[in-house]
């Protein structure tokens, strides 16, 4: 008999964004999956994405010159191999997006052809981005949870948060150590239930709420890649946060994003007087990858005493500008801001985790049976600093890789006798959720404060020692009270902080996202840095 709060399934996807339904979807024709998702289906980094996707479409453009450019932005911290791989599979998957029923824009040569709008970013070398408007994360959600929601194999299970993964030879199980499922918080009838599955695959996104300025919904909290760690997989390069460089400076819109696509549209970077700054730092200007852009704003904000800079594409027509850009034009306007005639108020913000759970080119990690694609990954793509739209590419490239190689094992694992529920037989309510708000907030705060843009030694070891003041409380706390939403996200929030901080400890110098005022230069030799259980 099947335990009344046990789930059963053939794959659990962790996940709901790009990387978790083109996976679901993918293995649908084959077997059961079920989809958990944090919040709302479409909650997640995916739907807020508005630059596009990275695929070789121009003629003048070739994979050899996507493979370069990625390999520079990522500071020579990227794996070849890797990106290789992700590159030369990029048709074919943004191909089968589009036969999903993504919509992306096109125009019409002067030969009266129609071809794909390809804009340009930071750190291409060519037109490469593919996209819908500014929109192009919520096309590309929209339509996979269309898909999704309808399809008769796939089970969507909203408002749930992954609590621990369930491992064979914890439970008492014989054999390969092996994942057999998840415990999961049902945010709606606050309980915890049993999710047993022959495959598990985190597609969890990043870990960008680990700071107090963020790009990314509240859900970005890395789940994923504490989860992973406590069952014993490796992480690497988590001292590399992507802060995106323009994120708009309003109280009322703190993780409003203003897309790189404008600056590769032509928009400049001012200061306050109205004058240019990226030309003194970078001779690519407004279009340097990101870690120079973010630091170069971070340095004259400092140097200037200022709460922000600037990001101005007024002198570009006004036409112009509200077509490419409509869903940034009009939430500017109802905050008060004409894109079209004034330059716009910025500051950088954390956007992106490059470093995660490591992984194979199919997305197997450590853990047998357990997958991990998306942002908690770590492939070797982004090396020491993402590239522009390179992210959605990777969601993609290993939704389908993963997915051939689930179905390939599959038919050899053994579904497993019902798992022990979970136990609270021995916790209380909790009576101080003011205690979880403060760490919550003082975490967020010294992270941003000492593990941030700008790194000295001094301040990662007095960081260090304040999350494991605040690992010691919460285990405790997790010990003795019923769980909560905020419980479990601090928990891996603190767990993720703790791992940063050591990754940026062991990097003895200054690379890409990882910038240090103790050892300023970039060591001749660049190895990824990798932490053990």
């Amino acid at each position: 008999m099947q335990p009344p709060s046990e789930h059963i399934s053939d794959v659990l996807i962790v996940g709901s964004g790009a990387a978790g339904l083109s996976l679901a979807l993918r293995l649908a024709q084959h077997c059961k999956v079920t989809v958990l998702s944090k919040g709302p289906l479409s909650e997640g980094a995916t739907f807020y994405a508005q630059g596009g996707i990275a695929a070789v479409y121009d003629e003048t453009d070739s994979i050899a010159s996507h493979v370069n450019d990625t390999l520079i932005a990522g500071a020579g911290l990227c794996d070849k191999e890797a990106v290789e791989f992700i590159t030369s599979n990029a048709r074919h998957c943004v191909q089968w997006l589009i036969d999903q029923g993504v919509l992306f824009d096109t125009e019409v040569n002067p030969q009266g052809e129609e071809h794909y709008h390809l804009t340009r970013e930071g750190g291409h070398s060519h037109r490469r981005i593919l996209h819908a408007a500014d929109a192009t994360g919520k096309e590309v959600e929209t339509t996979l949870v269309g898909k999704a929601s309808t399809h008769p194999n796939i089970c969507v299970m909203e408002r749930r948060n992954a609590v621990d993964l369930i491992i064979s030879n914890k439970i008492g199980l014989p054999g390969t150590r092996r994942v057999v499922g998840a415990y999961v918080w049902n945010r709606e009838r606050e309980q915890v239930e049993t999710y047993r599955a022959r495959t598990v695959v985190l597609a969890t996104g990043g870990a960008a709420k680990v700071y107090q300025y963020t790009t990314n919904p509240d859900i970005s909290s890395g789940d994923g890649i504490a989860m992973a760690w406590r069952a014993g997989c490796r992480v690497a390069n988590l001292e590399f946060n992507q802060f995106h460089p323009t994120c708009l400076f309003h109280p009322q819109a703190r993780n409003f994003l203003l897309t790189e696509a404008l600056r590769g549209e032509g928009a400049y970077l001012k200061r306050p007087d109205g004058s240019r700054f990226m030309p003194d730092f970078d001779p690519r200007g407004e279009l340097a990858p990101r870690d120079i852009v973010a630091r170069a704003i971070d340095h004259e904000m400092k140097r200037l005493g200022a709460d922000c800079m600037y990001l101005d594409i007024s002198h570009m027509p006004a036409e112009f500008i509200s077509q490419h850009f409509p869903m940034i034009y009009e939430k500017l306007l109802a905050l008060g801001f004409d894109l079209t005639q004034q330059p716009i108020p910025i500051v950088p913000a954390a956007h992106y985790t490059c470093g995660g759970v490591i992984v194979d080119q199919h997305g197997r990690t450590d853990l047998d049976g357990l997958y991990a694609i998306g942002e908690v990954s770590y492939t070797g793509l982004h090396g020491a600093n993402r590239m522009a739209s390179n992210s959605l590419l990777e969601c993609l490239v290993y939704g389908w890789s993963a997915a051939e190689d689930i179905l390939k094992r599959l038919p050899f694992i053994q579904s497993t006798k019902p798992l022990p529920p979970w136990d609270e037989s021995r916790v209380d309510d909790a009576d101080e959720q003011v205690v979880i708000q403060h760490n919550w907030h003082e975490l967020r705060l010294f992270m941003w404060d000492y593990v941030g843009i700008v790194r000295t030694t001094k301040r990662l070891e007095r960081a260090l020692r304040r999350i494991n003041t605040l690992q010691t409380e919460i285990d405790e706390y997790y010990a003795n009270f019923r769980i909560s939403n905020d419980l479990l996200e601090l928990r891996n929030l603190v767990q993720v902080a703790a791992l940063i901080v050591r990754c940026a400890m062991a990097r003895k110098e200054s690379r890409g996202l990882h910038y240090t005022l103790d050892y300023p230069e970039r060591l001749s030799e660049a190895l990824p840095t990798i932490l053990h259980p």
